[in-house]
């Protein structure tokens, strides 16, 4: 049994939230008038990943509303994916970086963003080149607090992490499928922010394709067990007494499986239950 530490600054949710299939899964059918569905999710977890082109342009109104509709949970935050445009095309044009600030204006000044995530493929591997365009993408949004999604291991080396240290760029520790070269489980904190994405262990589900839509490409359907989840537990506890905020999320959204492990790992951490919707408090999973 673990210690129970106080765990103010953690954070558990999910990667997107806007999933046609998690219809009957994580919402319920028929849907209730009246209520939105970031108003229904903030209700039992702390984060969600803001996606741009899945979710909807991340424009200043929208992200006004989806401020109003997390008010009464106060611990909330959002997490801003940056475009593909940016991390995978590897091209800074300066009308969407202005787009996209002006999205983030509302969240900023609620004081609900969390950070914004750089999230590159396998393929984007520790060379000269790709630590240059790293700095370069800091420096482009040197006003919020970063965080990099690395799934290539060269990017633990020692010269790659002293690039995170020094760049005050949060390391994303990830649960993810083996794969040659692939980011094994880490617990690694290179700045004041923490980060745990689990991406399910499906095999090819997450290697390089982050461009089609959720409903035809749910990442992996994956349902982690409880003996998996303690693991990341474990290394959540190992940075926590160094970080301001961590953030814990699950993106095996197949069958609404992320949803499920969000709220077990919350429960792991707080050492206490939530409440969870009803209809996924029989799919928990095993022990």
């Amino acid at each position: 049994m673990l210690p129970n530490i106080p765990t103010s600054t953690i954070r558990c949710g999910l990667a997107g939230w806007l999933y046609q299939h998690w219809n009957g899964l994580v919402y319920p059918e028929p849907w209730p008038r009246g209520i939105h569905r970031l108003e229904f999710l903030s209700r039992f977890l702390d984060v969600v990943e803001l996606r741009p082109g899945f979710e909807g342009p991340l424009r200043p109104e929208i992200s006004r509303l989806w401020v109003q509709k997390v008010v009464h949970n106060p611990r909330f935050r959002f997490v801003a994916k940056l475009d593909a445009s940016f991390t995978q095309e590897r091209r800074i044009e300066e009308r969407k970086k202005r787009l996209f600030e002006e999205g983030l204006r509302p969240l900023m000044e609620a004081g609900r963003l969390g950070c914004v995530l750089m999230q590159f493929p396998w393929s984007f591997r520790f060379t000269k080149e790709n630590r240059e365009f790293l700095i370069r993408l800091r420096r482009c949004f040197h006003s919020y607090p970063l965080a990099a999604e690395m799934r290539h291991a060269s990017w633990m080396s020692e010269e790659a992490l002293g690039t995170f240290i020094d760049y005050h760029i949060g390391f994303v520790n990830l649960d993810q499928a083996e794969h040659i070269k692939a980011m094994p489980p880490t617990s690694l904190l290179t700045s004041s922010i923490g980060y745990v994405r689990l991406l399910g262990r499906d095999k090819g589900a997450w290697l390089e394709d982050y461009s089609k839509p959720p409903e035809s490409a749910p990442g992996g359907d994956y349902l982690y067990t409880a003996a998996e989840l303690e693991e990341w537990v474990r290394r959540i506890r190992r940075i926590q007494s160094f970080a301001s905020e961590i953030y814990v999320v699950a993106a095996n959204d197949g069958g609404g499986k992320s949803a499920v492990n969000a709220l077990q790992i919350q429960t792991m951490l707080e050492g206490r239950k939530r409440l969870a919707p009803r209809w996924l408090a029989g799919r928990r999973s095993a022990a």
